[in-house]
């Protein structure tokens, strides 16, 4: 077997093994449940910060950006259900139930740590409490994240009305640029998995070591979303077994692809770590480039070598 091909069977087996060795499946239901419990504690309680900070249009942005990249027949029951809650008044931003909120989307956060040390194979070494304030820490970012481009969508209309008025040609680069909204949303799932993958789980890594798992999570769950959408619209009828609970089942069952893809991502950086497999192509890379040197190049290093040793002859 080649050199390559061997190297990728060495990869993919050591991290699909890992995988069930490691209860990679229970770990995934444990992701999809706990993000589902905190999705709508984290949108309750970014509605009160946003609303406090002034990001009145806090939920909408919220429920675009986390379902656009949805399938419409997963996303929309929830995404109503989200609405509807989001739309009762509450009280202030200190209450007890929305610091409560906060605390329980961090569960959602401390379920992808727990699923990321478990597949780079490293121990936590940090205190519980450091952890779950990272995790406060995280959900409080994405929430500030959120309400600054809720801003910026109702500013950059209102900019635009001014453009367009002042420099028509510039307005319409500024209307391409706010309507790719897609392009938007992928980008911030980029840097969510970058920032996960190289901050969340224990230990150290670089960016080159958590790329191509990130890269490869992202494939993925757009392939899955869309062959899981067309297994609905073609074959599934979840409303004749779960009656009233179809479109929470849905969803659940939905997460857990995407959780189960999502720590395939990272078991795949840990066997190429692993493997080293970085090192060896950059190795070959590098013994190619002196390989590939030019011959008068070598031999005037080959002339200078000799000048030099004669001068020497001659000092002693």
């Amino acid at each position: 077997m080649p050199t390559v091909l061997r190297t990728i069977y060495k990869v993919i087996y050591d991290a699909v093994f890992h995988f069930v060795e490691d209860d990679g499946f229970a770990m995934a239901s444990h992701v999809a449940l706990s993000t589902l419990l905190a999705v709508f504690p984290f949108l309750i309680f970014g509605t009160a910060l946003a609303s406090f900070l002034g990001a009145s249009q806090f939920s909408s942005t919220a429920v675009h950006l986390i379902f656009d990249t949805w399938p419409e027949t997963i996303a929309k029951p929830l995404a109503d259900q989200v609405v509807q809650v989001l739309t009762i008044p509450r009280g202030g931003l200190l209450t007890v139930s929305v610091l409560a909120a906060a605390y329980f989307a961090s569960n959602g956060v401390e379920a992808l740590r727990i699923s990321l040390n478990r597949a780079y194979r490293v121990l936590e070494t940090r205190p519980w409490y450091f952890n779950r304030l990272a995790s406060l820490g995280y959900v409080l970012i994405a929430v500030l994240i959120f309400a600054i481009l809720s801003i910026l969508l109702v500013a950059v209309p209102l900019a635009l009305n001014y453009t367009r008025q002042w420099l028509p040609k510039l307005a319409d680069i500024l209307d391409i640029v706010f309507s790719w909204r897609i392009y938007g949303t992928i980008f911030l799932l980029l840097a969510g998995l970058m920032i996960l993958h190289l901050w969340l789980a224990a230990g150290r890594r670089r960016v080159l070591d958590v790329i191509p798992g990130v890269l490869l999570t992202l494939v993925f769950w757009s392939i899955g979303a869309l062959l899981f959408a067309y297994y609905l619209s073609t074959f599934a009828n979840y409303t004749a077994t779960y009656a009233g609970l179809a479109s929470v089942m849905i969803v659940l069952i939905f997460l857990y692809m995407l959780a189960v893809i999502f720590i395939m991502g990272a078991e795949i950086n840990a066997a190429l770590m692993k493997f080293r497999v970085r090192r060896l192509l950059f190795g070959k890379a590098a013994s190619r480039a002196a390989a590939e040197v030019p011959a008068e190049k070598q031999s005037s290093e080959t002339r200078s070598e000799s000048e030099a040793d004669a001068a020497a002859k001659l000092r002693r």
